[in-house]
């Protein structure tokens, strides 16, 4: 992205023929609409050459959007659809003459193949067709997985389920997964159903899509002649032209065909533009989209529920966690076998209640689904993987390059469009706590950044590290080891020497060899530990300052499972001076009056750190705290040990408070992260608590944590704190505002 005159391009393909109409069509229209609404210049590169334009005609008339067909263009020879590899090559051909910012794709064949080639790195992936069960999981499909995440900078998942099963299956999918539901968008003209139920006349049932199997499809043709039967007049209107060849039955696409043309009260409309095809839905009285049981596992949502929704129209569909979600579990028109739908039919044709009550479920379930909502979304993402440029970090590149020039040098240059770059090194052996800001500057226009990754504290490439100290304006060390006593010893007149100094340095060796007159700025965590830098080390205050850990927020804000006002959660609890101990004083209390009272525990067990292991303190102290859960009557059933992993965020969903009681930390990040999600911080009062948390979350001891606890829950005041948290932690913390104050440091002169 070039800054704010020029709009991102994006390049949209999807293994879609638009020929056809589906929901995989509808998504690539709906794709396109909104990117097109969120600023960006859009191209559209089809699978399949233009046989009817009822689909694709209407982008070619968006203002900003670009249609491109292979076939026509003698990309591609033939008239069927490319195959994701021949795709991934034109794909990859289209973009070579002005690369685009960001490359949306559909099809986890199609983006496998990309994983590898020259889009890697730009492929927002929209992934639907994930294994959803054990068995399809195989280590070939995982693998598969990763490489597409690795090579992502963006994965859209159409449901919140789909988004945490792919975090917790692949964990290199967490903190690029981003929720992007359907779009629903109704066409120009079009109104929805009037109000009210059928008054006096035949029942009207719709379907819409393609027909197959595990839909239902053939089942719905005896729907009107099963009704007559119950009394209740029917006709069902089928609208689409994609009859599935299905190797298991091959006798279905026959007898799906001869029921659509021959059916009872069956009006099959064929294939039509997708603006005729809502017409018809919106004509009609109740839509259907009951399938076989064995899709109510299903991560993906239905476009057509929604559009059904948006046009006041109910839909009859089966009973799944997803479902209930959306429209409540005691929504009316849930089914699961024949008979059901035949009584959800039956009670909504002779009860005017009901069909009311359905029809305003469906419709205020859709209206989160529309191309303003999917538009914003995409805004919001585009605005934090395409920031805007700096005038002050311009100003730092410029003023940077002026100090290198030698004295007799010729004038400098005039400046690139938009200004020189600030080149930005960073250096460290392990840079977990540091991914997402390097993410960030990575993406900045206005910043050239490069890493040397140092093997381990002491090993590195010294030929590397030398190249990094000729060329960079700035250099930071993530961590005060030996790669910032190595740095400190070798920087250039002018040269900025930044260095991230955690709590694991400040007791160890190597700050007292560090070089402070050399290092320009300290970075500490948290004022706390700013000041035991000064106090331990004696460096002058005025190099020390503070910019706190991130909290990713946007990632960790995801709707609260049922229950958790009454999930406690700890993330860690190794070594014993997360004193795990005191948080089960504390849930004991609680568990004593409310059995509801459940914590759960992510993290990896002491035996599985080594070095925490082998000390016999640390064994007698977890051998003594895991015995106490066995043996304690109330802590029985409540302590739940979850595995460690990076599906935070998905995991903090059924957490409803998190818990701090450790002896020290240098910041404490799960109680923010847990703040991000919805959740309530409960904190005991370790050295420097107060100088990051509000006080209001910190206690004198556990008895007087669970007596809060307790009291948040019982007062109904557990979603007002959890708002107050929630907006605490991103204004001290949130990505941005930490993304924010690094800018500003690396900018300064």
């Amino acid at each position: 992205m070039k800054g704010t005159a020029v709009p991102p391009r994006a390049l949209v393909y999807g293994d879609v023929d638009l020929n056809l109409i589906d929901g995989s069509a509808i998504w690539a229209q709906g794709m396109v609409q909104a990117l097109a609404r969120a600023g960006c210049a859009v191209t559209l590169v089809l699978k399949a050459p233009v046989r009817t334009g009822r689909l694709v005609d209407p982008l070619r008339a968006l203002p900003g959007v670009t249609v491109r067909s292979p076939h026509a263009e003698g990309l591609v020879e033939g008239e069927a659809g490319m195959p994701a590899k021949q795709a991934a090559v034109i794909l990859a051909r289209v973009d070579e003459p002005e690369p685009f910012d960001l490359v949306v794709v559909r099809g986890r064949r199609l983006a496998g193949k990309l994983s590898g080639g020259p889009l890697a790195g730009r492929l927002w992936t929209y992934l639907t067709d994930v294994p959803q069960s054990a068995a399809e999981f195989t280590g070939s499909a995982k693998g598969e997985l990763r490489r597409i995440a690795d090579a992502s900078r963006v994965l859209l998942c159409q449901t919140e389920e789909l988004r945490g099963f792919l975090e917790s299956a692949v964990p290199a999918t967490a903190g690029k997964s981003v929720l992007f539901p359907p779009v629903v968008v109704l066409p120009d003209g079009l109104e929805p159903r009037p109000d009210g139920a059928p008054d006096g006349r035949a029942l009207k049932l719709v379907y819409t899509g393609k027909f197959a199997p595990r839909w239902n499809t053939y089942e719905m043709t005896s729907l009107p002649r099963l009704l007559a039967m119950r009394g209740v007049d029917a006709e069902l209107h089928m609208v689409g032209d994609k009859i599935h060849d299905d190797p298991k039955d091959p006798g279905f696409a026959t007898r799906m065909r001869t029921a659509l043309e021959t059916g009872d009260g069956v009006v099959w409309h064929g294939g039509h533009p997708r603006a005729e095809a809502m017409r018809l839905t919106a004509a009609s009285d109740v839509g259907l989209s009951w399938r076989h049981p064995e899709m109510d596992a299903s991560l993906e949502l239905s476009t057509k529920v929604l559009e059904c929704g948006t046009l006041g129209v109910p839909v009859v569909l089966n009973r799944t966690p997803m479902h209930e979600r959306l429209f409540g579990a005691d929504y009316p028109l849930f089914s699961a076998t024949e008979d059901d739908v035949l009584d959800a039919l039956t009670i909504i044709g002779k009860n005017p209640e009901v069909y009311t009550l359905a029809a305003d479920r469906c419709r205020t379930a859709a209206a989160g689904f529309t191309l303003d909502a999917a538009a914003a979304r995409l805004r919001d993402c585009l605005a934090q993987t395409f920031p805007e440029p700096s005038a002050a970090v311009l100003a730092a590149a410029e003023e940077h390059e002026r100090r290198s020039a030698a004295p007799d040098a010729p004038a400098l240059r005039p400046p690139a469009a938009g200004g020189r770059r600030l080149r930005v090194g960073v250096a460290g052996h392990d840079l977990k706590f540091f991914t997402r800001l390097l993410d960030y500057l990575k993406s900045r226009p206005d910043m050239e950044v490069r890493v040397d990754p140092w093997a381990a504290l002491r090993v590195h490439d010294e030929e590397r590290s030398q190249e990094l100290v000729d060329w960079a304006d700035v250099i930071v060390c993530e961590w005060c080891g030996p790669n910032a006593i190595w740095f400190a010893q070798r920087k250039r007149p002018g040269q900025r020497l930044v260095v991230r100094l955690h709590r694991f340095e400040l007791y160890a060796r190597w700050p007292r060899h560090l070089d402070i007159d050399a290092v320009d700025q300290v970075i500490c965590v948290s004022p706390h530990y700013a000041r035991l830098t000064h106090e331990i080390l004696g460096w002058p205050m005025s190099k020390i300052t503070t910019v706190p850990n991130w909290v990713d927020d946007r990632q960790l804000d995801r709707p609260k499972l049922a229950g958790a006002e009454h999930h406690l959660g700890m993330i860690g609890i190794a070594p014993s001076r997360k004193r795990l101990d005191l948080a089960l004083d504390a849930l004991e209390e609680l568990r004593r009056d409310d059995p509801r009272f459940t914590l759960f525990v992510k993290s990896k067990l002491p035996w599985e750190y080594w070095w925490i292991w082998q000390k016999d303190e640390e064994r007698a102290h977890y051998e003594q705290v895991f015995r106490r859960i066995r043996r304690s009557p109330v802590l029985s059933g409540g302590v739940v040990f979850d595995s460690y992993g990076r599906d935070v965020a998905s995991w903090l969903r059924r957490i409803g408070f998190v818990l701090s009681t450790s002896d020290d930390e240098s910041f404490h990040l799960a109680p923010a992260e847990g703040m991000a999600s919805g959740a309530v911080p409960a904190l005991l009062g370790w050295p420097g608590a107060e100088t990051i948390y509000d006080t209001r979350w910190i206690h004198a001891d556990p008895s007087a944590m669970a007596a809060s606890i307790s009291g948040t829950v019982a007062l109904d005041r557990w979603e007002a704190d959890a708002a107050l948290a929630r907006d605490q932690v991103r204004a001290a913390y949130g990505l941005d505002e930490v993304c924010r104050q690094w800018t500003d440091l690396l900018a300064a002169a």
